[in-house]
């Protein structure tokens, strides 16, 4: 089987007849200019080295190596195999609190690193540890919404954090249990896959169904793992007041947060603890790992070598080819018959020598 792993760039091939055309319709104008300065017989003896035959050999040459390396852009593969590989790991759900608090300083400083931001690097660190898992994303605050639905493409999982900001939420407030319902929803249906939802938030939830709902994603089977971003003390949100006009304190709900992981039958850490994500790693390890089943893959050979290869060697051909006549072929007509020795030359050839003379 012969394929390429970008086919649309096989559009370029049209660039060949293209400058063939090009190419011809040069060689015509120029023939047309030259004839202004009279008959081409007489034009082609004042330029005695030119070479008829040498610009076309060039041009073909030239083009040849313009579609080796189109052909070579596209990646040609050939000799395709199959393999098959067998992936195992757990699905893990991450609920990200985008509320307004999630601004505001994740230590008892003012000029603390935002609990957005901490969260953000604390996450990042996690998916380089979860290897053949899968993860998804929810974000929420007064509602939620799915940003990510279940994949093993942590790159991209990691771009979608890098852009997480409270504006992506129009209704504020932190209601934590709708979060969860959406996440236990967002799980594969296979009743044999382990399955985690990693709850990033302050806890200052404005609904107070968290217990709950935590309980019920526990009897489902689903592991809830609670990260407390903030501290008991409380930090000052930058730009936001209160109805009186006062500056609003945020604080964490550690006692919550703690209720919750509690009830959903995982562990609560405090974000700002340097054993966090050592904690969360070891727990997500005690689940057990299940088969995702077998991926098949189809790995052709490439040959982009051998094209590189036909358009260098075309490329240094027309390199080493010249314009002007090559010498040993300079006695050489492809195109007329000589007249025989002996027989005299024609009526037309006859009337150009005594013109001539």
């Amino acid at each position: 089987m012969f394929d390429f792993a970008y086919p649309s760039l096989l559009y370029l091939l049209l660039l060949v007849p293209a400058v063939g055309l090009l190419y011809m319709w040069a060689r015509i104008s120029r023939r047309a200019r030259l004839r202004r300065f009279g008959r081409p017989e007489r034009v082609a003896q004042l330029m005695p080295d030119a070479s008829r035959y040498t610009p076309a050999v060039k041009i073909v040459l030239q083009l040849i190596a313009l579609a080796a390396i189109v052909f070579m852009l596209a990646r040609p593969r050939h000799g395709a195999t199959q393999q098959q590989e067998t992936a195992s790991g757990i699905e893990v759900m991450i609920a990200f609190d985008v509320s307004n608090s999630m601004l505001a300083s994740s230590t008892d400083r003012p000029d603390g690193i935002p609990r957005l931001d901490r969260a953000r690097l604390l996450l990042e660190k996690l998916i380089d540890r979860l290897d053949n898992d899968k993860v998804g994303l929810i974000i929420f605050a007064g509602t939620s919404k799915v940003q990510l639905p279940l994949t093993s493409d942590f790159y991209t999982a990691k771009m979608y954090l890098n852009e997480l900001s409270p504006r992506q939420i129009t209704y504020q407030g932190t209601d934590i249990s709708t979060a969860i319902k959406m996440a236990m929803n967002g799980f594969s249906p296979a009743e044999d896959m382990r399955k985690a939802i990693i709850l990033i938030t302050d806890a200052e939830d404005h609904e107070g169904e968290a217990l709950a709902t935590a309980r019920l994603a526990a009897e489902n089977g689903i592991q809830v793992d609670v990260i407390g971003l903030g501290t008991p003390q409380g930090a000052l949100l930058p730009g936001f007041t209160d109805a009186e006009g006062k500056p609003v304190i945020t604080h964490l709900n550690e006692d919550l947060a703690r209720e919750i992981a509690q009830a959903g039958d995982g562990i609560y850490v405090n974000g700002a603890s340097p054993s966090a994500l050592g904690d969360l790693t070891d727990q997500l390890d005690k689940l057990q790992k299940s088969e995702f089943g077998s991926v098949t893959y189809s790995a052709g050979a490439e040959q982009f070598p051998t094209f590189a290869f036909i358009a260098f060697l075309f490329m240094l051909i027309d390199f080493l080819v010249v314009e002007r006549k090559i010498s040993w072929l300079r006695g050489v007509n492809f195109f007329t018959r000589r007249t025989p020795a002996g027989k005299s030359a024609s009526p037309q050839s006859a009337s150009n020598k005594d013109n001539a003379q």
